[in-house]
């Protein structure tokens, strides 16, 4: 059996070194890259709002990386955010909020709909407004969510998601190796962006996709794939992972080669 890790490069190391510990064969083949955005004035005017914000949502280490180096640029100071309830998406991004002395909140499941069952959403009479630190594209479901509900979303997007330009050379290499494992290949999906350039990079290549079998974050990425089934008329297999721990991630490989 073979895993494709497609988790960004800075993010995979940690998978790819326990799952070739335990005996699984791994490439690596990143689907999405990370790149701050510029400091730009709509930013300096977001986080002069930031004070009087009940909430923070923070969806990756990235976004800690960069909202912390442009609320300096802004001369915001931390101590200014004391009263701020903070949410991480999954525990990596609260270890990146402990180096800054912040305690968050962890979702269950590392998704948006993980957040929703926080209690702070569901209890909290007053949230009057959250801010979210994120990459482009991401998080639409849980934004959307909030301005239903009549909160007002301050929307930071401080970086970019793209597909690696390193990429496409690894996923020629890897179809060169793929006939020395047996089907299916397991992929992990961590994001929509991930899988539409998955997507893309398979164009050329259609009947790779239901040679797989896919490993996907939270319950909205498991209806985005079986959509994708329905209308491409595919079939391939789909599991849900609660979180992207190299531990949770080996322990649903080892139950697949158990099951084939």
């Amino acid at each position: 059996m073979l895993f494709i890790n497609t988790r960004p490069t800075d993010r995979a190391q940690t998978l790819t070194q326990c799952l070739t510990q335990a005996g699984v064969a791994v490439v690596e083949l990143p689907l999405l890259v990370l790149s701050a955005r510029p400091f730009s004035p709509e930013l300096q005017t977001l986080y002069q709002r930031l004070c009087d914000t009940d909430v923070i949502v923070v969806v990756s280490p990235t976004a800690v990386e960069i909202g912390m180096q442009y609320l300096q640029q802004s001369g915001l100071h931390l101590a200014q955010l004391e009263h701020i309830e903070w949410i991480a998406v999954g525990q990596t991004t609260a270890q990146a909020l402990k180096k800054y002395q912040i305690e968050s909140l962890v979702p269950a499941v590392e998704t948006s709909e993980g957040m929703l069952g926080l209690s702070i959403f569901e209890n909290r009479e007053n949230l009057k407004k959250i801010a979210f630190w994120r990459g482009e594209g991401g998080r639409q479901f849980m934004m959307q969510h909030c301005q239903s509900r009549q909160i007002e979303v301050l929307n930071f997007v401080l970086y970019e998601r793209h597909l690696p330009a390193t990429t496409l050379e690894k996923y020629t290499a890897m179809l060169l190796i793929l006939s020395d494992f047996s089907v299916p290949y397991v992929v992990c999906i961590s994001s929509e962006a991930s899988w539409l350039n998955w997507l893309d990079l398979n164009v050329s290549n259609l009947n790779l996709i239901p040679q797989c079998h896919y490993l996907v974050l939270g319950e909205r990425l498991y209806q985005i794939l079986q959509e994708h089934k329905r209308k491409a008329g595919m079939c391939f297999n789909i599991s849900i992972l609660d979180n992207l721990k190299a531990s949770t991630v080996l322990q649903q490989i080892q139950q697949l080669q158990r099951n084939v």
